[in-house]
């Protein structure tokens, strides 16, 4: 008896749970990922015996955060459905240079972030996870103290100090000093050896999974070809992901062709935080935004989509500029994130809402004692993404767009997912027909389990203000005889283990 009930109980519990998802056995692919960004001094303070000359008072000055605290929160980060993190450099830096972008050393790991075997540390279990690792390594210049500057035999090492005053020009965002830091002449071939080198050896050292490219189009297209193509013989599936410069809009189907896997999707960006920091706006500009990645890019599903990152102000400062909870914008943000094509990169803190205007004052430290709701949210969002393959491979069809409130389909190998947005001040009202989803099914909410009937041969939607839905079709439900039959087997067990027990009293 005893060995019985716990049997009939999992073969009800089984019955019990809907079967939508397809069957994904073809291996994870980088469309799959779901980054989580990291400031590395921002984040968590595991290791305190590298806080050397640190302020945690001053935005401008190294904080605390390190490998270890990194290590120490990798389950927080997992436990949020994240697949990959996305690293700012960790190579030794100049005073000051929390962020990493002031490089003087390419073959050491910073001293306030702790020694490269705990980085190993960290890379090893980010794998164990099942969770990628990529690092942001610097070619375009270094810092104004690196020993080349001052060295009389690498002059020839950059370019003569030029201020770029033309962003719209290329040979001067490629010769040009940024916030003046020594330009990097990478057409010079001891130059181009020695940053290939260097990222060869990392990966070889600490086996990391991708590179992050900071300035990517400050660099000649030529270098990294050259780049990519070493950096991909050391490893297999190795990811490049290019991170434009600021003011500018590269032709990123020139960087692709050079074997750059994605580019943050900037453009986009600023679509995505006018829509959603406030309600009933035009969806056109984030319509218009998808053809061009499908016209545009051999492989538009790896666009890496974001809101903002360590260059922007917090979306959350968007947000509340315009009078709006944050908790509610940054939902019906992240439903559109995690579900449209591309790879979504969400930096630090954005599921807490974290707040924040220009540089210094985005990098903010990490509260980790923050309300829970939007974290559980983000959670469920990428048990769905990671469940579902249609969202990250799925041909995208816009069947509804009005003022806000948005419908949209994605199909793959027979799954199809429809995703409804309303981004509204209003409750909608939106009636699809079988002529956009096949009939004589039904569409059952897994976000906030709603379901949707077909009904004279339509499907009505209907969604509060604030509220998202993401729905897979499948098929009637009807009377679930499996079920109802486990519940009386169930229920006669338990009647009979009551009844033996007060026999043997």
């Amino acid at each position: 008896m005893k060995k019985i009930v716990p049997i009939i109980i999992a073969i009800f519990l089984g019955s019990s749970i809907p079967v939508y998802a397809a069957d994904n056995k073809e291996g994870r692919l980088w469309q799959d990922e779901t980054v989580y960004s990291i400031m590395i001094d921002r984040f968590y303070d595991g290791d305190t015996k590298n806080d050397i000359d640190t302020n945690s008072k001053d935005p401008n000055d190294f904080n605390g955060g390190d490998f270890q605290g990194i290590i120490d929160k990798l389950d927080y980060i997992h436990d949020m459905g994240f697949t990959a993190i996305r690293l700012t450099p960790i190579f030794a830096n100049s005073k000051n240079g929390y962020h990493g972008y002031w490089v003087k050393d390419f073959y050491k790991t910073d001293k306030h972030f702790g020694s490269i075997e705990t980085f190993q540390k960290l890379v090893s279990e980010a794998h164990k996870r099942n969770m990628k690792v990529v690092i942001d390594f610097v070619a375009n210049n270094v810092a104004t103290d690196h020993p080349w500057v001052n060295d009389s035999g690498k002059q020839d090492w950059f370019h003569k100090r030029l201020d770029i005053h033309d962003w719209n020009n290329q040979q001067e965002v490629e010769n040009g000093w940024v916030d003046g830091l020594p330009d990097l002449n990478q057409d010079n071939p001891e130059v181009k050896k020695y940053l290939i080198d260097a990222a060869d050896w990392w990966i070889r050292k600490t086996n990391i999974d991708g590179y992050s490219l900071p300035e990517v189009n400050n660099v000649p297209v030529s270098f990294w070809r050259d780049f990519s193509k070493s950096v991909k013989q050391e490893k297999k599936d190795f990811f490049l992901l290019g991170i434009p410069a600021d003011k500018t809009s590269p032709n990123m189907k020139i960087y692709e062709n050079a074997g750059i896997d994605s580019m943050l999707n900037d453009q986009q960006s600023n679509h995505l935080r006018n829509f959603f920091a406030t309600t009933d706006q035009s969806f056109g500009s984030l319509n218009s935004d998808i053809k061009k990645m499908k016209e545009q890019f051999k492989q538009p599903f790896l666009m890496a989509n974001f809101f903002d990152n360590e260059n922007t102000p917090r979306f959350t400062k968007d947000i509340v500029d315009k009078r709006q909870f944050p908790g509610a914008r940054w939902q019906t943000a992240l439903v559109y994130l995690y579900t449209t094509p591309g790879i979504p990169v969400v930096f630090y803190g954005s599921e807490i809402a974290l707040n924040g205007g220009e540089i210094p004052d985005n990098r903010g430290q990490m509260n980790f004692r923050a309300n829970k709701d939007l974290i559980d949210y983000i959670t469920s969002l990428a048990k769905l993404r990671n469940q579902l393959p249609s969202l990250t491979r799925g041909s995208m069809e816009m069947l509804y767009e009005k003022n806000g409130m948005v419908v949209y389909k994605r199909i793959y190998k027979g799954e199809t997912s429809i995703i409804a947005i309303n981004n509204t001040s209003k409750s909608q009202h939106v009636t699809l027909t079988e002529n956009q989803i096949v009939g004589g099914k039904e569409l059952r909410g897994l976000l906030a389990g709603d379901l949707v009937r077909n009904k004279d041969h339509k499907y009505d939607l209907i969604l509060n203000r604030d509220k998202a839905e993401i729905y897979v079709l499948t098929n009637k439900s009807g009377i679930n005889f499996t079920m109802i039959g486990s519940l009386v087997v169930v229920y006669l067990l338990a009647v009979l283990f009551i009844w033996r027990i007060k026999k043997r009293k």
